[in-house]
């Protein structure tokens, strides 16, 4: 529900309204806007909650009109939130205009091994360092990950390098000890509809980056990320990074880039795109980052290995150092073009 007020409506009066509001048990969103704000209630309301609250606030004489809102995702869209928002983690800022890009092997494999990755991030110019201590895998036997000891190194070469880090966090028990090493939690693709943990990584107010799900649409995905904001967490980015293909002999997934313009055309949060996993072929890398940039994303998040060719997982979709400081030099050169800071 929209309470939009008439033009000139004071700050007394904005309170008056939220106060109605909330003696029913539900808390108002208050929205910035000219030349008339509005107060938002980014809640499911019975029929009889909704009767009550029409006619009670519809009688007051600053409110112009109470309207329904007509997406699902109350916190996430621009109907409750129409300012775009900015997510700040570890000193890296994701918002419009500005283009990030996160880098980094699939896993962390050993000391040496995420400090040479990490040393090839930092000198190309990218500002945030991924690798997975936790490893979900199809196959039980596959490399799992080092687990707490692979978020003791993330946290020693962020010390050492400077370098904001980001590592998936697989359950609700683990957002804390992973909450302790990075400064943000990513939701992988195979947890986006895991509920519990999208509520505790929301608890936690660390900035979440949530990845959407390979088989999830839109609607699905954007209500994935109102479980962390309905916790009060504000800072979610949203990652594209691949849907279901139709065809598995050329790529591993299907990189879904209409969904960044919809997308942007939906929600005020940051939207970042991942064509690593995306296409799973890391010749295809390049040109789906730049592509993404074009598209209007906020950033991309690129798989990159000392030695692709000895790395424990995701391999043929990592780009070597040389590989990936070229195609940063590339985005920047694209970002000139398309008026985005770096």
């Amino acid at each position: 529900m929209l309470v939009l007020m008439k033009v000139g409506a004071t700050d007394a009066q904005i309170d008056q309204v939220c106060e109605i509001i909330r003696h029913r048990g539900i808390e108002p969103l208050v929205l910035p806007g000219e030349p008339r704000r509005a107060v938002g209630i980014p809640s499911s309301l019975s029929q009889d909650q909704r009767v009550d609250l029409e006619s009670i606030l519809g009688r007051l004489d600053f409110v112009s009109k109470i309207t329904q809102t007509s997406s699902p995702f109350r916190l996430a869209g621009l109907e409750f939130h129409p300012q775009k928002t900015e997510v700040t983690a570890g000193g890296v800022t994701f918002s419009d205009g500005r283009f990030v890009v996160i880098g980094g092997p699939c896993s962390v494999e050993s000391y040496d091994q995420f400090l040479s990755a990490a040393k090839v991030v930092k000198s190309s110019g990218a500002t945030m360092l991924r690798g997975g201590a936790f490893k979900p895998r199809t196959s039980p036997y596959a490399f799992q990950g080092l687990q707490e000891e692979g978020l003791k190194i993330i946290k020693q070469v962020s010390q050492e390098t400077g370098l904001a880090t980001i590592t998936e966090v697989m359950s609700p028990d683990m957002v804390e000890l992973v909450a302790e090493h990075v400064d943000m939690l990513q939701i992988g693709a195979r947890s986006m509809q895991n509920f519990p943990l999208l509520i505790e990584a929301g608890r936690s107010m660390k900035p979440v980056f949530l990845k959407r799900g390979p088989a999830a649409t839109i609607d699905e995905f954007l209500l994935a990320s109102e479980y962390v904001l309905n916790q009060g967490n504000n800072d979610v980015v949203l990652c594209e990074r691949g849907i279901l293909a139709m065809d598995k002999t050329y790529v591993r997934n299907t990189l879904d880039l209409n969904a960044v313009p919809v997308l942007k055309g939906l929600t005020h949060l940051p939207v970042v795109v991942d064509p690593s996993h995306g296409t799973g072929v890391a010749n295809l890398v390049e040109p789906m980052a730049k592509a993404a940039m074009v598209a209007g994303a906020d950033g991309v998040m690129i798989e990159m290995h000392p030695d692709p060719n000895e790395a424990l997982s995701d391999g043929s979709q990592a780009l070597d150092s040389e590989q990936f400081s070229g195609l940063v030099a590339e985005l920047k050169k694209l970002a000139a073009y398309c008026e985005l800071s770096f």
